[in-house]
């Protein structure tokens, strides 16, 4: 996954994030204020909620991380994003075929390609599309779900992606996302 932008938040909310990846991978909690921030770089597939791929290995190129696992909690509103980048020598194919099982888990498997659904699922019966924009563009580290190929399951509240960040003939980089995004205040 290259560099996906995350989810529009209020400017409270993003400084206090940016200040939690500032201080690297130390959970920071104000227990009187009722509000929570973490961030971590070690994040795996398993952190995803879903299985490693066979024989591949976790990817770090020039311009990215190799995971990322962070939010924060205030009140009743909740973030997180946690994300691994993997690399294998397998086709994208059977990635996305591995990784479909898995997924089933957590609710109907929608394929996109390029932002658009492909195959008869368009939308799931939670609501999930391939569009970002339902709550805002969520980014990670360069992807963007609304190129390439990606595999994704959940409710548009909280949804896990497999996507395809690069193909090339001797081998595939993918990633594994889990997004939870905030509650739409606006619709209470």
């Amino acid at each position: 996954m290259s560099s996906r932008t995350l989810p529009r938040l209020a400017a409270p909310a993003l400084f206090v994030l940016a200040a939690a990846l500032l201080c690297g991978n130390i959970p920071l909690a104000a227990q009187n204020s009722g509000m929570e921030l973490h961030a971590n770089s070690k994040a795996t597939a398993a952190d995803v909620g879903l299985p490693s791929y066979p024989g591949a290995k976790l990817d770090k190129d020039k311009d990215n991380d190799v995971s990322v696992d962070m939010g924060y909690t205030f009140g009743d509103s909740q973030f997180r994003l946690i994300a691994a980048n993997y690399l294998t020598s397998d086709s994208p194919d059977q990635v996305l075929s591995f990784y479909r099982n898995p997924l089933s888990h957590y609710g109907e498997v929608l394929e996109c390609n390029d932002g658009k659904p492909v195959g008869k699922v368009t939308m799931t019966r939670s609501g999930l599309t391939c569009a970002d924009d339902q709550k805002g563009d969520v980014q990670v580290n360069g992807y963007s779900g609304s190129k390439g190929r990606e595999l994704r399951a959940g409710t548009p509240q909280q949804y896990r992606i497999v996507g395809i960040d690069k193909a090339e003939p001797k081998s595939t980089r993918f990633g594994v996302v889990y997004v939870q995004l905030p509650k739409d205040t606006k619709s209470k």
